[in-house]
């Protein structure tokens, strides 16, 4: 089932600012805190240099400058998860889809290397993985995709045949071709599966529950009709 929804619905679940769990993605681990911080100290130095350099003349930015870099640790999160649902919300279309999962499965995959030395002084380098569920979903259209999230020990009740809603973007009206999708819910066992949070969660079973009303509704009308015809 694919139900194009409105500008309006569509601006309400996906948000332009970052929220919580967007925050908190991009907050990230210790390690990229760390790093923040260090673009922090390191552009406060060159700007303080640029003052030294520049005279007197700079001081009336130089302020500026400096609550703006020094505090990137902390807003860094929040202009990259804007930057991201900007992203998402360029395309002019969007649509409610409802299928089933068709598989699950878990792979292993690399996120990243680290480099570091051995006892004996050598050059290693160190391969990051991390055990991922992967979902595809699918309808009697003939649409499938599939979505990779970090795995967790709710997921352990997914199934194929178990429902799944998600939201569809495109650039035609007809949402003949999507472009992107989002995250995956579950409803009966009200579980979202994604990698990033790219919505307002509260907001789109809302809107899920909206359209299940509106459809049961006009079910019940065209039953109600068929009766009278026969």
């Amino acid at each position: 089932m694919l139900i194009p929804i409105t500008r309006q619905k569509f601006e309400q679940v996906v948000p332009i600012l970052a929220t919580g769990p967007q925050y908190a993605y991009y907050w990230g681990k210790f390690r990229d805190f760390l790093k923040r911080l260090s673009i922090s100290v390191v552009a406060v130095v060159i700007i303080l240099i640029l003052g030294l350099l520049l005279g007197p003349g700079f001081n009336g930015i130089r302020l500026l400058l400096w609550i703006i870099t020094g505090l990137y640790w902390w807003w860094g999160p929040i202009y990259w998860a804007t930057m991201r649902n900007l992203q998402m919300r360029r395309y002019k279309y969007s649509g409610f889809w409802r299928g089933r999962v068709l598989d699950v499965f878990i792979s292993e995959e690399l996120i990243g290397t680290e480099e570091t030395v051995n006892k004996r002084g050598e050059l290693m380098i160190v391969e990051n993985r991390e055990r991922r569920i992967n979902l595809e979903v699918g309808d009697n259209q003939g649409f499938t995709t599939l979505l990779q999230a970090p795995l967790s020990r709710n997921q352990k009740g997914i199934a194929a045949g178990q429902i799944a809603e998600m939201l569809v973007m495109s650039n035609q009206a007809d949402l003949e071709r999507i472009a992107q999708t989002s995250d995956i819910y579950l409803p009966r066992l009200d579980l979202w599966v994604s990698d990033y949070p790219h919505l307002r969660r509260e907001d789109f079973v809302q809107v899920s529950q909206q359209l299940s009303r509106s459809r049961d509704r006009g079910n019940r009308e065209e039953r109600v009709a068929r009766r009278r015809r026969y």
